[in-house]
């Protein structure tokens, strides 16, 4: 795997295909090989090459010390676009991945081409700051949830009821989690990122044409959340796709995958 140097952090990419460059972002605790699970193909088989990478804290990329800002890690893909030459590029990013790339819009406009932003929001609401304020209280408390708890955990917040009521489908997304969950821990530090911050104001600044992919059943950024931002950007159409949720690009991949090919085609 290729490494590259950025705002003082080695960062591990992966490019493949050939055609028009399509970078992704991925969230929070999640490696960018996940997206190879359904998305890159899709993109290659419709004729765009991608970029591919592990966000700082996210093994095999540095994971340095301390608590990591937003901040931090839009400076550490602003360098990557730059340094692998991708400007204007098109950009898919998916929760804290589509807040980087809702930054990178509005305060490096040249960098961006277009956007796709996956389970996004502009703020939080009362519930989301609650479930911030307690995942910070766990944080500080320095327990350690074991793994088998920590799946069940995840499986309940990030899917949809149509996937929690699919037995085969349940234990497989639970065997996924635990495995997870004691592979090789995300450095502590990005666990710090405030992801509530009130970015409406600056969304109306955006230049670029985006696409707003919400999920029905998403209770980390539920669909109203995802439909103002689609209200604040100038240019950007909203698509809603039914049966999934916070991981909808991985419960539902094709409707997820059409939405994405079809608006670069156009953008």
């Amino acid at each position: 795997m290729p490494y590259l140097h950025t705002n003082g952090v080695r960062l591990a990419y992966q490019r493949s295909g050939r055609g028009e460059t399509v970078l992704f972002v991925m969230g929070s605790g999640a490696s960018g090989y996940v997206w190879d699970m359904h998305q890159t193909p899709a993109l290659h088989r419709a004729g765009y090459s991608t970029v591919t990478f592990d966000n700082r804290g996210i093994p095999p990329s540095e994971a340095p010390p301390g608590k990591y800002a937003l901040a931090d890690l839009v400076a550490d893909t602003k360098g990557l676009i730059e340094t692998l030459d991708l400007a204007p590029c098109r950009i898919v990013g998916t929760s804290m991945g589509s807040l980087i790339a809702q930054e990178l819009a509005i305060s490096e406009p040249q960098l961006v081409r277009s956007a796709v932003l996956m389970a996004t929001r502009g703020r939080s609401d009362v519930l989301r700051r609650a479930q911030s304020t307690a995942d910070r209280v766990l944080q500080e408390s320095g327990i350690k949830l074991p793994a088998k708890y920590r799946a069940v955990n995840s499986v309940l917040h990030m899917l949809s009821p149509a996937t929690l009521n699919d037995d085969a489908s349940v234990a497989s997304w639970l065997e996924i989690f635990e495995l997870a969950g004691d592979a090789e821990p995300v450095a502590a530090g990005q666990e710090w990122i405030d992801t509530d911050q009130d970015r409406r104001e600056d969304l109306s600044r955006i230049t670029a044409p985006c696409r707003v992919i919400a999920f029905t059943d998403d209770v980390v950024t539920p669909p109203h959340l995802g439909a103002e931002v689609a209200d604040l950007i100038p240019d950007c159409d909203l698509v809603e796709i039914s049966r999934c949720g916070h991981l909808g690009h991985l419960e539902r991949p094709e409707p997820v995958n059409e939405a994405i090919v079809e608006f670069f085609d156009k953008h």
